[in-house]
């Protein structure tokens, strides 16, 4: 399978994740899919989300990298990549009642069909995979995880080389590099 990759790098100021939205926006319109798609939508959440995230928390410049397989613009999967230098994991925080932050991971977990965190260099990349076609919720999607190869309270996710951009199709974690799923809450 053939996959296009295209990135952009993201300067520490919050003011880069409107021009991330904007870069991906063009990138999914290039790709074919029509910009006001749901899976589309979804897509720049996942990105404004995980670009905050980056730019926010790190104070460090960021990449962000899209992924497209190859072939219709109707099937497929779509992979988000957002690389830091930070070393430090990811850490769900959960918002209470009125506050403005703390739901950024929690919207990733709700959204994408898989995501997860490994090592990269001396920091790290976060992941999130949407399956284009698939359905919006996770209840109607037995297998859905967040992280390849991880157990999920939704059933059990296919192991790497059996779809996606895992290891086997030369994304994802490289066989030494362990891969972090973020567990979800019960």
């Amino acid at each position: 399978m053939q996959v296009l990759q295209v990135q952009l790098e993201i300067g520490p100021d919050p003011a880069e994740v409107g021009r991330a939205r904007r870069w991906a926006r063009s990138r999914l319109v290039g790709s074919g899919m029509g910009d006001d798609e749901p899976v589309a939508e979804t897509l720049i959440l996942l990105i404004s989300e995980l670009v905050t995230n980056a730019v926010v928390h790190t104070g460090c410049p960021a990449v962000l990298r899209m992924l497209f397989g190859s072939g219709a613009a109707e099937a497929g999967t779509v992979r988000v990549e957002v690389a830091d230098i930070s070393a430090c994991p990811p850490r769900p925080r959960h918002a209470a009642g009125e506050d403005t932050n703390g739901r950024g991971l929690e919207l990733v977990d709700g959204l994408a069909d898989r995501w997860g965190w490994q090592p990269e260099g001396a920091g790290k990349r976060i992941w999130c995979e949407v399956d284009r076609g698939a359905p919006d919720t996770a209840e109607d999607s037995p297998g859905r995880s967040q992280a390849s190869g991880a157990p999920s309270a939704h059933g059990p996710v296919p192991g790497p080389g059996t779809g996606g951009y895992g290891a086997a199709a030369g994304y994802g974690p490289a066989p030494y590099q362990p891969s972090y799923g973020i567990a979800r809450p019960a």
